[in-house]
Formats: structure tokens, C-alpha cells, sequence
């Protein structure tokens, strides 16, 4: 059908903030040059969101979970399943799956280096030493990851994820022994029993391989352990096409983002120069979005670097971020097909005064033919307050881009 209405869902991650006394009690959108945002606050309907639910502090995948419109209180078991479908891994329902790290520790199992010098090469063959391993009649796959990172899945009838990490989360500090956190539950305390064996293993396995034996000769920290955390279940979850009759694809620039993505059944598009840093190609991945438009009904994208801003208390990285980001808007605006709808949102605010996640509402403006503008002509935190949509939240998103799109069913007579 010619002139289909299509859709993308642009999420700039951590773009929201608080106001910075070194910008003049404004915030990073407030000072931005921004003009082609702006036009499109102006030309749409805007409003605040709440990524959850008002006050709640999401994490990135929580909020694009809630944000496509699947309840992360049901949806969400923990961020491993999500980490390990983003790095290609095949999750299915029941399986238990953990974001790992490739880490150092010393004979006493003191953790020396989480990170393992951020290794950067030979972690495959770190991987081919564990990947397939069994233990006590689970079978463990594994698959390394971007520099120190890995994903493990443990596959098996009648496993439970609720259980704590062995790692400690800092240098200094001995493996930790994996329990179940309610000892009456057989299925979990049965997945932290080989957890802990294939910590174990892995530091047995790894110590004296050669990848590390090469890294100690060169005054490298060894990646001489596997430490597993986020334990999650895999989910049963309907697909974005099965629940909306869209086909979707996504263009991320972080595994995380395409695990949910993929969970969902979007198409994963690379793109090359989407670093995941501030260095990241916009331009390149708008070009994408507008290629996949072409046999999808439905775009995801992810732009993560106003959230490195965020983190790393830099409002000047923000800035720097949301200049780039207008000039994707300005791409993409003058790119995309007839009857394309754009929605520009963020997962979650990352105020550099806090240097994390925050709980506070993101701008939200919906952009398209039919669409009723407002009174709003700038994209920020406090001017879409005024705006048409009112205060939502991500689970209100898609229906609301869906009922303009009208392909959404009606509910009723």
C-alpha cells in the first residue's frame, strides 16, 4: 500500500535534566541551539512522561520496555536476557541469563581488576574455553562481548533466577558466594549452586590460558575469572508485531537496547559508526532509520550520548550531544516518507548533578501529519509542560502513535 503511515521512535537516552547553576539555573535543552527540535515542539503536540510511573528511577531497559508498551513489573526479571539477545545470543523461555565481566582476581579470589585491564582482544578464545561446559546437568553457553564484557546462559528445567551476584561490585572485595534469596525456593538456590561452580571453573579454566599468560608477560592484568550478575529468567513476551501488526526494526547503539529490541522481534540494524560514544555518527544512523522505513511500518532508535553527559557530570557533553541531535531531527525530518510520524522522547532523565538515573519526567513530543499542534515552540523540560498531551506514561507512547497512524483496533462498538 502506497503512503502507508509509518512511525519512528526516536529515544535520546538520559536527555532529560535538572537545572545547572553554571548555565543559569537552565537545563542543557534549555540552552541548547537547537532550531529543528524546536520546530518540531512547535509543529507538534507536546508533553512530559514518565518513563514507569511518576518518581520511579527507570534503568534504560525498564524504560524502553514500558515505552513500547510492555509493563516491565511483568516483563522484567533482569537484565541479563536482555544483555545476551543483544550480543546475538539465543534466549529461550526458562532459560536463566546474566550479563558477565571478564575480571582479575589474585589465589585468594580477591578481586584485583573487575575490568581486566579492559581487555580488548583474545576474549573469544576466552569464551570457547567455558562456552558449552555442563554443570550437574546444566549446560552453560557463553559469549564474549565488547572489551570486558560477556553474556552467559544457563539452560535447564526448573532454574530460578532470584538470586545474589558473586561479584562484589568493587576492587578489593573476595568473590561472593551465590545464594538464593529466599531459601525456600529449590529452583533458584539450584541456580546459584552452579553459579558458584562455574565462577569456579572459569577461574581454572582462564588462569593459565594462554590468552593470559601472553597478557602477564606483556604487565597486562589477566582476565583470569568470569563474574555473572543481573540474573534474569527468560520472559515470554508477544512480539512488537503480534501485539501492534507493525514491522519494526531498531538502530541502537548499545547491546542492551537491541536485546530488548530483538525480545520484541525488531529487526537489529548495525550501523558501523554508531560508537555508543560521543563521537557517535547521528547523521549515519538517520540515514538507517530512513532505509529501514523502507519495508518497516515502525522504527526504534536509541542515541546514547547525552546520558554519557549525564553520568559523567559534563553539561557541555550534553549540549554537545543535542546539537548533533538536531541536526538528525533536520535529516530526518526532510528524509522520511509521507505520513511518517515522529515521536522524540528520552528513557529517563540523567541530571549531571547526580550523575545517575533520576525519577524526574522527560519532554515528549509527538510530530506528523494530523497531529494538533499546541502552544509550544521549545523542547525542553519545563516547556512541554504546557503542551497538548499533558503528563503520560511510556506505556500511553505507542498507543498514542498508534491511534495516529490509524492502524490501532478500536476498542468497542
Amino acid at each position: 500500500m502506497e503512503n502507508k503511515p509509518k512511525a519512528v521512535l526516536l529515544i535520546a537516552d538520559g536527555l532529560g535534566d535538572r537545572t545547572i547553576k553554571s548555565l543559569g539555573d537552565k537545563t542543557p535543552l534549555e540552552v541548547s541551539v537547537k532550531p529543528n527540535i524546536d520546530r518540531l515542539a512547535t509543529d507538534g503536540e507536546c508533553g512530559i512522561m514518565d518513563p514507569i510511573a511518576a518518581g520511579v528511577r527507570a534503568g534504560s531497559d525498564t524504560a524502553h520496555l514500558s515505552i513500547l508498551g510492555y509493563d516491565p513489573y511483568r516483563y522484567y526479571t533482569g537484565r541479563g536476557p536482555y544483555e545476551a539477545a543483544g550480543i546475538g545470543m539465543d534466549v529461550m523461555q526458562g532459560d536463566i541469563a546474566f550479563r558477565c565481566n571478564f575480571s582479575t582476581v589474585d589465589s585468594d579470589m580477591t578481586v584485583t581488576d573487575r575490568r581486566a585491564g579492559r581487555i580488548v582482544s583474545g576474549t573469544d578464545q576466552l569464551a570457547a574455553a567455558v562456552d558449552g561446559l555442563e554443570i550437574d546437568g546444566v549446560k552453560v553457553i557463553f559469549k564474549e562481548s565488547v572489551a570486558h564484557r560477556g553474556a552467559l546462559i544457563l539452560r535447564a528445567p526448573g532454574l530460578g533466577a532470584d538470586i545474589t551476584d558473586t561479584d562484589p561490585h568493587h576492587e578489593g572485595g573476595k568473590i561472593l558466594t551465590s545464594t538464593a534469596k529466599d531459601p525456600a525456593d529449590l529452583a533458584s538456590a539450584k541456580t546459584a549452586a552452579v553459579i558458584n561452580k562455574f565462577v569456579r571453573m572459569s577461574y581454572d579454566l582462564l588462569d593459565s590460558h594462554p590468552v593470559n599468560k601472553e597478557r602477564a608477560a606483556n604487565g597486562l592484568n589477566p582476565a583470569n575469572v568470569i563474574l555473572p550478575r543481573g540474573a534474569g529468567i527468560g520472559p515470554d513476551m508477544s512480539s512488537f508485531l503480534e501485539k501492534y501488526g507493525l514491522r519494526a526494526a531498531c538502530v541502537a547503539e548499545t547491546g542492551l537496547i537491541n536485546g530488548v529490541a530483538k525480545y520484541v522481534g525488531m529487526k537489529i540494524i548495525e550501523v558501523p559508526t554508531a560508537t555508543g560514544g560521543l563521537d557517535s555518527n547521528l547523521i549515519d544512523m538517520a540515514k538507517a532509520i530512513v532505509d529501514a522505513l523502507a519495508d518497516h511500518d515502525f522504527v526504534l532508535c536509541n542515541v546514547k550520548g547525552a546520558d554519557l553527559g549525564g553520568h559523567d557530570n559534563n553539561p557541555q557533553a550534553k549540549i554537545d550531544t543535542i546539537v548533533k541531535l538536531d541536526e538528525m531531527i533536520a535529516y530526518l525530518m526532510a528524509n522520511v516518507p509521507p505520513k511518517t510520524y515522529l515521536t522524540l522522547t528520552a528513557d529517563h532523565s540523567t541530571p549531571c548533578a547526580v550523575m545517575d538515573h533520576s525519577g524526574d519526567p522527560v519532554p515528549i513530543v509527538f510530530w506528523g501529519e494530523g497531529v494538533r499542534s499546541d502552544r509550544v515552540n521549545k523542547f525542553d523540560e519545563r516547556s512541554v509542560t504546557a503542551g497538548g498531551v499533558g503528563r503520560i506514561k511510556g506505556t500511553d507512547v505507542v498507543n498514542i502513535i498508534t491511534q495516529l497512524m490509524f492502524v490501532q483496533e478500536k476498542f468497542g462498538a
